[in-house]
């Protein structure tokens, strides 16, 4: 294999920065799911950590727990996803915040928290209209009044209310932000008012101030990884962390043959000419992907050992991520947590 994905570690403290600017004063969460969106798990929190970053969305406990790990005691740890008493019990002895949008999770939870002698930080969900999970806005009052039930009894300390939109246009995410402001107005009169609200991610967190509240989720614009449609990376002040490389290794009259393909996560529908790929003398096209290897267009003086970016910062002719994604009907982070984990990642400060 002669594939290999950069990260660029400053790049992303910069954009962590920027970020932070951009969202002040609410606090960033980085959202590190998918080994850091294909990234790398450990350095990336570490190199976050380090440059000052206290919360971590994980999306599940085994990720939180392995986050903690490398942390230690002291940052934020935000799991949202616990499908077994297991989730919940990996989540205790972690010290993970937990997100709850679920009336029988919640008692499970309770029994777990019970059974460990343990207090839960819990953020309550509510649907605001995505219907990815948690509680219906008619389920919403008589679950709140249980969780400051539970609360009383020391088995869950209510920290957040939070939820998911759509970010599909203004409008649907006006009403859902309705639903949200409704939310925290019944958790206050059931006496839990919390201390951390949570309502944006990356789009939104940049583009509507008033959805940051207390705290953004960001996961994407952190890895300089824009929103399909919408602006560039550089429009937004960040930078894209990662390039996915590959080598020539043999030279035909035509094209040339680099050593990455389908099996090292490439999507096959990116052949056929439609994606420019970054050489020494500029962009080239992505003209087949094959299981282990691929063909590009053949460039003057094109030579076995020779350097192709397949997407990347865009200094060789290359696309982001997300322009090679929005000609195959996906997102940017799609082709990034694609790249095989046998795939080396190398890392640069």
């Amino acid at each position: 294999m002669t594939a290999r994905l950069h990260v660029d570690l400053a790049a992303l403290t910069a954009n962590l920065d920027r970020v932070r600017e951009t969202v002040a004063p609410a606090e960033l969460m980085l959202v590190v799911k998918d080994d850091a969106y294909g990234h790398g798990l450990e350095p990336v929190v570490r190199t976050a950590a380090a440059a000052g970053v206290n919360w971590f969305g994980a999306f599940d406990t085994r990720t939180g727990a392995a986050v903690r790990a490398v942390l230690g005691k002291g940052p934020r740890i935000f799991a949202w996803i616990a499908a077994s008493r297991h989730d919940l019990d990996t989540a205790i002895a972690a010290d993970l915040d937990l997100g709850i949008g679920d009336a029988d999770l919640l008692e499970e939870l309770a029994d777990a928290a019970h059974a460990a002698r343990a207090t839960v930080r819990v953020h309550l969900k509510i649907d605001t209209g995505l219907h990815r999970n948690g509680v219906r806005p008619e389920a919403w009052p008589a679950f709140v009044r249980r969780a400051a039930e539970l609360q009383t009894q020391g088995a869950i300390d209510v920290v957040g209310v939070w939820s998911h939109i759509a970010e599909a246009s203004d409008d649907e995410d006006d009403d859902a932000r309705a639903v949200y402001e409704w939310a925290l107005g019944e958790a206050a009169a059931a006496g839990i008012p919390p201390s951390v609200r949570h309502l944006a991610a990356s789009a939104a967190s940049f583009a509507r101030p008033e959805f940051r509240y207390d705290l953004v989720r960001v996961g994407a614009f952190c890895y300089g990884i824009r929103s399909s449609g919408g602006p560039s990376a550089g429009e937004l002040g960040l930078r894209p962390i990662a390039r996915l490389e590959a080598d020539v290794t043999a030279v035909h009259h035509e094209n040339v043959e680099v050593g990455i393909g389908a099996l090292h996560g490439l999507p096959t529908s990116l052949g056929g000419g439609r994606v420019r790929v970054g050489t020494s003398e500029g962009g080239r096209h992505l003209e087949l992907v094959g299981e282990t290897h691929s063909l590009v267009e053949r460039w003057p003086g094109a030579a076995v050992g020779d350097t192709v970016t397949v997407f990347g910062p865009g200094v060789r002719g290359e696309g982001s991520s997300t322009d090679l994604a929005e000609l195959i009907g996906t997102i940017g982070e799609e082709i990034a947590v694609r790249v095989s984990p046998l795939v080396p990642r190398a890392y640069e400060s």
